[in-house]
């Protein structure tokens, strides 16, 4: 491989092989690492196969050869073979003036020599190697024109051509092209820092447990079950659960959050993250791919490696982009070699308006020439460098922000949303509500909340949660009630013995539901309508049509909910929220965030909200919905953008186009903000890309850049594309 370029097509050839789950391909050291659920030869052969028939000879890698890097990477060996010669050669001809000495010109050849067979080998192997594979790529360009310029001076030397000979041109093309590519492996490296250091997290030894004693061994040796040691300092090896001891851990290369995070037992700990304070032992839940860390690096090497629709316009031109600058190339040369006073006289013309430049004054010279420099300075690299560069800075620059992105498909359609919608429990509140007020029909709850305990014990919904936090754990050797079933979004009920002794139907759930069945909610209307006109959900519970009592939970905002809605709003999109909450505790809540009555909608089932956003997009509105990721699948899925906030445990969602692994509630406008600027700065590349061309290929034609200019700015279109990718690290 030599550049970015050929790195990106080395990807792509090993991504469609059956099997290959994700891809990283390394320049500077020659190398793929690819992770795929086939093993064995036959997956091997396949690899090899594949990145054979995109041009490229491979091999398999030994675990002592991936250890062992060379000291001198490919593009530093040129550089150090080619550059004294070439600046020896500027310093002969443009500060001595030796260009017209034959005995300069013989020891030009010299010298130039073996950066032609050393420098230019790399070149020559890469254009050999795409010709077999039916394709065409840079180091075509670049061989055939340092070849062309080499070639014609010895002709002309050997001949006794009377003119002036390229042999610096032609060490100074393979040069500049090597100083760019090295200086491009360095920049784009740096697009790719924040998987990296993912990839650096985790430890390769850990501290078993057994006996009473701590044993050092390989993280691959660990099985689920098996209790680790951490002492404070320690970069915790697998996905762990406490046992024993408290800690505070510093989770900020997992979720972007810089406050360490207080650890008792039973608490969760992350592969890759850092225990700071104390002495823990922790049983294993989870290693090798099945840990979070493994699932966020999968999930950003999927984002680094798709494709975004605005490529496949450059993927298209990219394609015939060779041959044709080849031709392009020819027709320059049989122009000057037949037409060169008139080509002389259109030169002439425009120098006027442009600048002064030297025209060889033979027609064959400024025929090979010109088309040298169509070749070098018609490279296609920057084509091809624009989307996957800025993708790959863009995805970095949220992983480090705990902004895990899909795909490039979510990039572009982040840059469409025109309305954001929320949902309210979990998202915009804390996502921990709490009992904060009670109703009973006999004044008090004695002798209702054992059955209150059994009959919300199994639930899951955040409301039935709180209500069971307030009753109290229910009797490990209690059975569960009869018939319990859980309706989504609306209740719980169960068929248990009454406190009246006969067996009766018991509901604990939404008013809307209890009401549908038959409940009678008048005795309660007061304290119910007292607490909704303060913002709290309340639920009843029933038997059969008579209600017993009713709850008032309140799941407090989060500090950050009306700061961010207010930065969405000045981003330019509207913002809206849905609950399935009644329309009074919606409208409280929408009065508390500044939200018009107009974007809020209520009494939204979970099923629901996909309907709810089909008809917002119905309206034109392209639709971003902001979930917990518990009960929106289908609304993430169904949204134009689907944004989920989750735990580092839930990154294994795919309905979301983004994830947001920080708790902090800001992240949601950070995303937007971030995919946008991602995208912008694709766009810019693509327009430099197509204007570089077209710019500086006809000016290279009529003589205005010569094969080392034309290097020069070869080089440096693909440094501005990568250099303007860069800029999104520091958003």
């Amino acid at each position: 491989m030599t550049c970015n370029h050929c790195a990106l097509r080395v990807q792509e050839a090993l991504q469609g092989v059956p099997g290959v789950e994700g891809v990283r391909v390394d320049l500077a050291a020659a190398s793929a690492s690819v992770r795929r659920s086939i093993r064995g030869e036959p997956a091997d052969a396949l690899l090899i196969g594949a990145l054979d028939k995109a041009g490229y000879a491979a091999r398999i890698r030994s675990a002592a050869a991936a250890a062992a890097r060379p000291r001198l990477q490919p593009w530093t060996r040129a550089l150090l073979l080619g550059a004294p010669v070439t600046l020896a050669l500027m310093a002969a001809e443009w500060v001595l003036g030796l260009g017209m000495n034959r005995t300069y010109q013989w020891t030009a050849l010299v010298l130039t020599l073996p950066v032609q067979g050393g420098v230019g080998a790399q070149f020559y192997q890469g254009a050999w190697r795409q010709l077999r594979s039916g394709r065409s790529n840079m180091d075509t360009l670049v061989s055939i024109g340092s070849t062309a310029a080499f070639g014609f001076s010895v002709w002309a030397l050997f001949t006794g051509f009377p003119g002036h000979v390229y042999f610096m041109e032609s060490a100074g093309i393979l040069t500049l092209i090597s100083l760019g590519h090295w200086l491009e492996a360095r920049m784009a490296s740096r697009a790719g820092d924040a998987l990296r250091s993912l990839l650096q997290l985790a430890p390769e030894r850990a501290r078993r447990w057994r006996a009473g004693r701590d044993q050092e061994v390989a993280v691959g040796d660990l099985v689920p079950g098996d209790v680790i040691l951490l002492k404070p300092g320690d970069r915790i090896p697998v996905d762990a659960q406490v046992t024993e001891g408290t800690s505070s851990v510093v989770e900020a290369m997992l979720t972007g959050e810089a406050i360490p995070v207080e650890k008792v037992p039973g608490a969760t700990l992350f592969a890759g993250t850092v225990n700071q304070t104390g002495r823990l032992l922790a049983q294993v839940r989870a290693t090798g791919s099945a840990t979070a860390l493994s699932r966020i690096i999968a999930a950003v090497e999927r984002a680094q490696s798709s494709r975004a629709d605005i490529q496949r316009l450059a993927d298209r031109i990219s394609s015939v982009f060779v041959p044709i600058v080849v031709g392009v190339s020819f027709l320059t040369a049989l122009a000057w070699a037949l037409a060169y006073p008139q080509m002389k006289a259109v030169h002439a013309s425009i120098a006027g308006g442009l600048w002064h430049s030297m025209v060889p004054e033979s027609p064959i010279a400024a025929a090979f020439v010109m088309a040298t420099a169509v070749l070098i300075v018609a490279c296609p690299c920057a084509m091809g460098l624009a989307t996957p560069t800025a993708l790959m800075a863009g995805v970095n620059a949220a992983a480090r922000r705990g902004i895990l992105i899909r795909d490039a498909q979510a990039l572009e359609k982040s840059g469409r949303v025109s309305m954001v919608l929320f949902d309210k429990t979990g998202t915009l509140t804390v996502g921990a509500p709490s009992v904060v007020g009670m109703w009973s029909a006999s004044g008090t709850f004695d002798g209702l909340r054992h059955w209150i305990v059994r009959l919300t014990a199994s639930s899951q919904h955040p409301l039935s949660r709180a209500v069971s936090a307030w009753a109290g754990e229910p009797s490990p050797v209690e059975a569960p009630p009869l018939g319990w079933i859980e309706h989504r979004g609306l209740g719980v009920e169960a068929q248990a013995p009454a406190p009246s002794g006969s067996d009766s139907m018991h509901r604990l759930g939404s008013l809307d539901w209890l009401q549908a069945l038959g409940v009678d909610l008048g005795p309660a209307a007061e304290s119910i309508g007292g607490w909704q006109r303060e913002g709290c959900s309340v639920l009843g519970f029933a038997e059969g049509a008579s209600l017993l009592g009713a709850f008032a939970v309140r799941d407090p905002l989060r500090d950050d909910a009306a700061a961010t809605l207010q930065r969405l709003r000045q981003m330019g999109v509207r913002v809206g929220l849905m609950t399935g909450d009644r329309m009074e505790v919606a409208r409280e809540l929408g009065r508390q965030l500044n939200l018009s009555p107009e974007w809020i909608s209520a009494g939204v089932r979970p099923e629901g909200k996909a309907e709810a956003i089909r008809e917002w997009q119905a309206r034109g509105e392209r639709v971003c919905f902001v979930g917990d990721g518990l009960n929106d699948g289908p609304a993430l899925a169904q949204a134009d953008l689907g944004i989920a906030v989750m735990k580092a445990t839930d990154v294994a969602k795919e309905a979301a186009d983004l994830l947001l692994l920080s708790p902090d509630l800001s992240a949601v406008p950070k995303a937007l903000e971030l995919s946008r600027s991602t995208l912008r700065v694709i766009r810019q590349n693509l327009f430099w890309a197509f204007f570089y061309n077209t710019a500086f290929v006809p000016l290279a034609a009529v003589g205005f850049l010569s094969p080392m200019l034309s290097a020069v700015a070869m080089a440096a279109s693909d440094l501005i594309v990568i250099g303007n990718a860069l800029r999104l690290r520091r958003r």
